[in-house]
C-alpha cells in the first residue's frame, strides 16, 4: 500500500468520519478484550479497525485504546474540518493516545518542487508548514511527515540538495519557537520512482547540515527494507537524527509477520535503546475484516513479546 493510497483513502473517508456511525467495540459475545500492556507505541491508522469499530473515528480512537494502542497517526488530519481535529484531539486526550505523525504539506509526486529551487513553491511549502504548526497546536502533535518531491532532472543533485537544505532551515526556524519537529521521510524507488530523498544515509546527511532539533528522520522499516536493507546498522548509524519510526512489512506492505522484516529483533532493538516515540503502523491488513483487524493485533503482540 503506497502513501498516496493512503492519502486517497483518508480523503475519500472524510465525510464518512462525521457521520457518527455506531461504535461496534466488542471482539465477541464476551465483549472486548482486554487492553494490552504494549512495550512501544505503536499507532494505528483510521479504517484500520473500522470492520470493528465502525466509521465515527472516535469510535475507532475508543476500540485503538481498548486494545492497548497509546498512539495514533493520521497522514491527513491537515486536511481535516477543524471540528473534527477539535473533537480527535479531545477524544484522544480522555483516552490516553498520543497524536503521531500527519502529512505537513502539498507533495509534489511527478515534479520537482523543493529541488528545484522556485522561490514561489519554497514559499507555498513554507506557508503550508505554517498552517500545520495551528494544526498541530489543535491535535497536540509534535511530530509532521515532510516529503521533498521530486528530483528535478535538468539540476546537478549537488545544487537539488542545498535548494531543499535552505527551504527545510527556513522551515525549522518556524518550527523551533513551537518546539515542533518536521520528520523528512526517505521513500523507496520502486514504489516512488523519481523523488529527491530515497534512503536514511540521504536523510541523515541532510539533518545534520541543516542543525536543527526541528528537522529530523523519519525511518520508515517497509520503504528502508527495500531501499536498501542493513536495517539494524542503518538505524543504529542514523540513531541521533532520527525522532519517528513507521512500519510496513515486505512484501504487501501489511503488518508484521506478514513478510520477510524480522520485526520482533528490529523492535527489541529499539526497546533497548530507549526509544520512547511513537512508531506509526502505515500499512494495510493482510487478511479482510474482523478476523483480518484481530490478526493485525495478535502480529503485534507476537512481535512486542520480543
Amino acid at each position: 500500500m503506497q502513501r498516496r493510497s493512503f492519502l486517497k483513502n483518508s480523503l475519500l473517508s472524510s465525510a464518512a468520519l462525521t457521520t457518527g456511525a455506531t461504535s461496534v467495540l466488542a471482539t465477541g459475545d464476551s465483549g472486548p478484550a482486554p487492553a494490552r500492556n504494549f512495550k512501544l507505541k505503536y499507532a494505528p491508522h483510521l479504517g484500520m479497525f473500522a470492520q470493528s469499530a465502525g466509521d465515527d473515528p472516535v469510535d475507532q480512537l475508543k476500540f485503538m485504546a481498548e486494545m492497548g494502542f497509546k498512539a495514533f497517526e493520521d497522514n491527513d488530519m491537515r486536511n481535516r474540518e477543524v471540528a473534527l481535529q477539535e473533537k480527535m484531539a479531545k477524544a484522544m486526550a480522555s483516552l490516553g493516545i498520543q497524536m503521531g505523525v500527519f502529512v505537513a504539506h502539498k507533495i509534489y509526486w511527478d515534479k520537482p518542487n523543493l529541488a528545484s529551487g522556485n522561490e514561489d513553491l519554497r514559499k507555498e511549502f513554507l506557508d503550508d508548514i505554517r498552517k500545520s504548526v495551528e494544526v498541530a497546536k489543535r491535535v497536540n502533535a509534535r511530530w509532521m511527515t515532510v516529503v521533498p518531491g521530486h528530483l528535478d532532472l535538468r539540476l546537478n543533485l549537488g545544487y537539488q540538495t542545498a535548494h531543499v537544505m535552505e527551504s527545510l532551515r527556513q522551515a525549522a526556524g518556524i518550527l523551533e519557537p513551537h518546539g515542533l519537529v518536521m520528520v523528512l521521510e526517505p521513500l523507496n524507488f520502486r514504489d516512488h520512482p523519481g523523488l529527491f530523498l530515497t534512503s536514511c544515509p540521504q536523510s541523515y546527511a541532510i539533518c545534520k547540515a541543516v542543525g536543527s532539533p526541528a528537522c529530523k528522520t523519519l525511518f520508515d522499516i517497509y520503504h528502508e527494507q527495500i531501499s536498501e536493507g542493513n536495517l539494524l546498522p542503518n538505524i543504529e548509524a542514523a540513531w541521533d537524527e532520527i525522532a519517528y519510526f513507521q512500519i510496513g512489512d515486505n512484501p504487501g506492505r501489511n503488518e508484521p509477520t506478514s513478510g520477510e522484516i524480522n520485526y520482533k529483533n528490529i523492535f527489541k532493538y529499539i526497546h533497548s535503546r530507549g526509544y520512547n516515540g511513537i512508531l506509526g503502523m502505515e500499512h494495510g491488513n493482510s487478511q479482510k475484516g474482523k478476523d483480518g483487524e484481530m490478526a493485525v493485533i495478535k502480529a503485534y503482540e507476537e512481535v512486542d513479546g520480543f
